[in-house]
């Protein structure tokens, strides 16, 4: 079995274990005319960790009772068919990348009626959130989601085998380090037995590889879609883009500090990581939970690097995800209170305290709670000034065409069978997809 298979079996059974552990928490959604349901997708842990969120709301508004729907590994399917069956849930998870769609077709309310009657929780709101993360949610003029909780792109790196090369990383997103010193280490820390087969990599990927070539051509003072938000067109044909997503690849197929796209099949990044196999892995705060479970790894995060055309400060993805709340609810006033309780001071403090996510408000963020969880980290600013350094990636209904479109294009320039400046080609392919949409 590939090591991708694996994985995904190895989640159905997390999940499925989640379900049987978690007893409040069901596969569908049948008829509870007094409850309210709550869809999401989690690993067990994460699971666990919202349902103290649930538990603490109810203790304050015992009159509103919550059930919990656990997402497939495919949630907007999911969603689609419980909404077109008119069981959709009340409060529903929402993705970065997947919410316009579901906005557009009408599933999801805008918020902003809610937030106008509450006036001053939605000033304070304000005042306490990223915009980045909060604007995030926001679609033609209307706020579908509020964030809920961060998690961002960037390098964890193992302490011990950098401390052997000599390697000093950036300990902020501010004047992160280049491309040169970045390949530099990533070549350091590659090691090779006599007859020159990898025994640890410099560098694995722990995200999904186009998306991480992108942020790096995003690093290289390019653009990926323009506007991001509701994109016009895709900047791929820039030579700046081209350029960064080039280096990431050539990571792979020309420099070989990283797992080649057909290594990737029978290796998981976390677990090569984890092992000591690995000096650096990239992924989200997603990934913390699993690598602090590695008693022997001693490791930290730091930024992503930059382009000769960036800078100075890296950048990262959003990577974010938010509470909405379904327009077909019978119980939007009930759904909002949840919402407004789960994404601002007291949810967000219950976020920081679990050390599962990164809490999307600056007092939760600077909260002894949140320090306490990641007392093992030295380079806390990483996390702290995650949000401020995020940048979307694309918010747009047209997503799921774009998607298979690039991860077959990109996929070649991963593997080696095509420069990244052919990207110049796909472009106009995607561009027309974004054109249907106006």
């Amino acid at each position: 079995m590939a090591a991708s298979d694996s994985v995904s079996r190895r989640s159905v059974l997390r999940a499925a274990a989640s379900v049987a552990a978690l007893g409040a928490f069901s596969a569908g959604c049948a008829d509870h005319d007094d409850e309210l349901t709550f869809f999401f997708q989690a690993r067990p842990e994460e699971a666990r960790a919202r349902m103290r969120i649930i538990d603490e709301f109810a203790a304050r508004r015992p009159d509103i009772r919550i059930r919990t729907v656990l997402s497939s590994p495919d949630p907007l399917q999911q969603m689609l068919t419980f909404c077109a069956g008119g069981k959709c849930p009340d409060v529903l998870m929402a993705w970065e990348m997947l919410y316009a769609g579901l906005a557009e077709r009408g599933v999801l309310l805008d918020l902003n009626p809610l937030l106008a009657r509450d006036p001053n929780a939605a000033a304070e709101l304000r005042r306490d959130s990223y915009p980045t993360l909060y604007d995030t949610f926001s679609y033609r003029n209307g706020q579908y989601a509020l964030p809920e909780q961060w998690s961002g792109v960037f390098v964890y790196y193992n302490r011990k085998l950098f401390d052997r090369a000599g390697i000093r990383p950036p300990t902020r997103w501010a004047g992160s380090w280049t491309y040169a010193e970045f390949l530099e280490a990533a070549q350091a820390l590659t090691e090779r037995d006599g007859n020159g087969r990898v025994r640890q990599w410099g560098f694995v990927d722990g995200w999904v590889p186009y998306y991480s070539a992108a942020v790096f051509a995003m690093n290289n003072g390019a653009q990926w879609f323009s506007p991001p938000k509701d994109p016009t067109h895709t900047e791929m044909g820039d030579p700046r883009f081209a350029e960064g997503f080039q280096f990431y690849a050539d990571l792979s197929v020309r420099y070989r500090v990283a797992p080649s796209n057909a290594d990737r099949q029978s290796l998981t990044a976390s677990d090569v990581f984890g092992s000591g196999r690995a000096g650096m892995l990239l992924g989200g705060h997603w990934l913390y939970s699993e690598l602090i479970e590695h008693d022997d790894l001693d490791f930290d995060v730091t930024a992503l690097p930059v382009g000769p055309h960036g800078g100075p400060d890296a950048i990262t993805d959003v990577g974010c995800t938010g509470l909405a709340i379904a327009a077909s609810s019978p119980h939007r006033d009930k759904a909002w209170e949840f919402v407004k309780f789960a994404t601002g001071p007291e949810g967000q403090e219950l976020i920081a305290r679990s050390g599962l996510f990164v809490p999307v408000l600056r007092s939760a963020m600077s909260s002894p709670g949140f320090a306490a969880a990641h007392r093992d980290v030295r380079n806390m600013e990483i996390f702290t000034e995650g949000p401020a350094h995020s940048r979307q990636l694309v918010v747009s209904p047209a997503w799921g065409k774009i998607d298979s479109l690039l991860s077959r294009d990109c996929n070649r320039v991963l593997r080696g069978a095509a420069p990244a400046s052919s990207l110049a080609d796909t472009a106009d392919d995607v561009n027309r997809l974004l054109r249907e949409r106006i």
